[in-house]
């Protein structure tokens, strides 16, 4: 089973092109599970049609658990299949105030592997789309425990996006562990600038030991999709757009090689070499 994990800024397009990658893939045959590691829940909502479905913590902190390998919720509590065939997953978190919802994030995931959910449902993708920067060990989690095996960074052409990323970078780094869990490219998700963006991104990725995978562009047609509740190869698939997408997934199926990252280390080096790309 291929693991791939999403990361990147908050509010940088994670959960768009998660659930536009899990509906390219699914189209390739393949049987995807999306799990959204964020307390906000949104991650698969468009795959499900707009609904936010319940999550596995909040399912969990209503039954009781019976046991050390047991639990009083089954899988059909806590993972639904959308009408595209996509099994949709919600981890949630703790409640408002109360512990690390990166932690809450990884308990999550140890009650989907404790009900041996990907073997029940014969996974052959997992794509995890994980909260925001990593900004505490628990958001770490994933890839501490071998979950995110193959980890893709998503910015923009802004400058705090590629900040967050080579942030990011860092725990990889520190986590990573060669041929088992690693860096596996960057994804830009377009803010206008297309040939900005790809010069100083390429040139990013290289600075990490890594490559720029694919890119999506700004578009009203992906934006009207996400109002629609709808991916983009379910509500356009003749567009441009789906065809980015589609792009993407075999991009990223035949990438399998991730690698453990040289982060930039110098917040001014990562300014030189921003500024090295920007418009005179």
């Amino acid at each position: 089973m291929r693991q791939i994990a999403i990361y990147g800024k908050g509010g940088i397009g994670k959960s768009t092109i998660a659930a536009n990658l899990s509906m390219a893939l699914k189209e390739m045959g393949l049987r995807v599970m999306q799990v959204g590691c964020d307390p906000k829940r949104d991650s698969t909502r468009i795959l499900a049609g707009g609904r936010l479905i319940p999550t596995v913590l909040e399912t969990f902190r209503e039954e009781l658990r019976i046991g050390k390998d047991e639990y009083a919720i089954s899988l059909k509590d806590i993972i639904f299949q959308a009408q595209s065939g996509i099994y949709c997953v919600e981890s949630g978190g703790p409640e408002p105030g109360i512990g690390c919802a990166g932690r809450g994030v990884l308990t999550a995931l140890q009650i989907l592997s404790d009900l041996k959910a990907f073997e029940t449902y014969g996974i052959d993708v997992a794509i995890y789309d994980v909260l925001g920067d990593v900004v505490c060990g628990g958001f770490a989690m994933p890839i501490r425990h071998g979950y995110a095996q193959e980890i893709y960074l998503i910015c923009s052409g802004g400058f705090m996006s590629i900040y967050a990323a080579n942030n990011i970078a860092k725990a990889i780094r520190r986590l990573s562990r060669r041929g088992e869990t690693g860096l596996a490219g960057v994804i830009c998700n377009s803010s206008g600038d297309e040939q900005f963006e790809k010069v100083v991104l390429s040139q990013f990725a290289e600075a990490l030991g890594s490559k720029l995978v694919h890119l999506v562009p700004r578009s009203p047609v992906i934006q009207a999709c996400e109002v629609e509740s709808r991916t983009v190869l379910e509500h356009s698939p003749q567009s441009e757009e789906a065809e980015v997408f589609r792009e993407l997934a075999r991009q990223v199926m035949d990438n399998d090689r991730p690698v453990i990252p040289k982060p930039i280390e110098e917040i001014s080096d990562l300014e030189a070499m921003y500024r090295e790309h920007l418009p005179k």
